[in-house]
């Protein structure tokens, strides 16, 4: 009995000097709370169930709150002035999946699983719902205290941005051209709102529930819905991306943007977290 219990001793010390670097792992949870992804996984399908259009938005949530302040549920915050305020992002959907699978998890593993990771969980089986791929999520990521409505509107992507503006606020996450047009291919499941943003357009005409190439391929015929979407097929550098992805037979590079996505997802939700081992500021 006493071998078994420094075994584990030792389990949780790799895991704590590994997260004392700033590093998220693979299986975080899987001594503290081993139900926590299947947890996840199960409550954002019953949620697909009742509307399969959730998947666009938990997808988005996530992006959200990366890339304010990084990948650290202050989008979740509500509050007059917190960062779900503000009018960059009005229209985000899955606060209720998030706090369904909050619950379960409290209820189960109190105080264990962060709202960041739950986040981070979410998106990839959003993304594997939708008959994308699906990839090891690290997690490991502390939520964050600060939650500012001013902070959306410098930080986030807008739909009538240029591309040297948008180029400008990814490289600000560390992320490159390829990340760019990798990430924005999120929108072959995405939706947009229209006039009072009680009418919503699918941004993928052809597949909108289906995690697929079709999206790219709008682009290259010139039926992107936003502007912000088509403006990348007139950049000489992100349209080669474009065009690697979208490809001349059908289907032929579908399985390219799927490994491509993964990568940067996973680059993506590894912006400015707060580890849970490091000082709480």
């Amino acid at each position: 009995m006493e071998d078994k219990w420094w075994f584990v001793f030792l389990v949780i010390l790799v895991i704590s000097g590994s997260c004392a670097q700033g590093q998220l792992i693979n299986g975080f949870y899987s001594l503290t709370c081993p139900s926590a992804e299947g947890i996840v996984r199960s409550t954002v399908e019953a949620h697909f169930n009742k509307d399969p259009t959730i998947l666009a938005g938990l997808l988005r949530l996530h992006f959200h709150d990366c890339f304010v302040q990084g990948c650290d549920a202050s989008v979740l915050v509500n509050g007059s002035y917190s960062e779900r305020s503000s009018p960059s992002n009005m229209g985000l959907r899955g606060f209720d999946v998030i706090d369904d699978a909050k619950s379960q998890l409290e209820a189960l593993c109190p105080g264990i699983v962060s709202c960041a990771d739950i986040l981070a969980l979410a998106a990839r089986d959003a993304v594997a719902l939708s008959k994308g791929p699906s990839w090891p999520v690290p997690t490991g990521r502390r939520d964050g205290r600060v939650s500012l409505g001013s902070q959306p509107s410098s930080n986030l992507p807008s739909p009538l941005e240029s591309v040297a503006d948008m180029r400008k606020k990814f490289a600000a996450k560390g992320l490159d051209d390829r990340d760019l047009v990798t990430l924005v291919g999120a929108h072959t499941i995405g939706q947009t709102d229209y006039s009072d943003g009680s009418e919503r357009v699918a941004l993928d005409q052809n597949s909108q529930t289906m995690f697929d190439v079709n999206y790219f391929k709008n682009l290259r015929n010139g039926n992107g819905i936003l502007e912000s979407d088509q403006k990348l097929w007139g950049d000489a550098a992100l349209r080669s991306i474009v065009q690697s992805y979208a490809g001349i037979i059908n289907g032929l590079f579908g399985l390219r943007f799927d490994m491509e996505f993964q990568r940067a997802m996973i680059k993506m939700s590894s912006i400015q977290v707060k580890d849970r081992y490091r000082r709480r500021d």
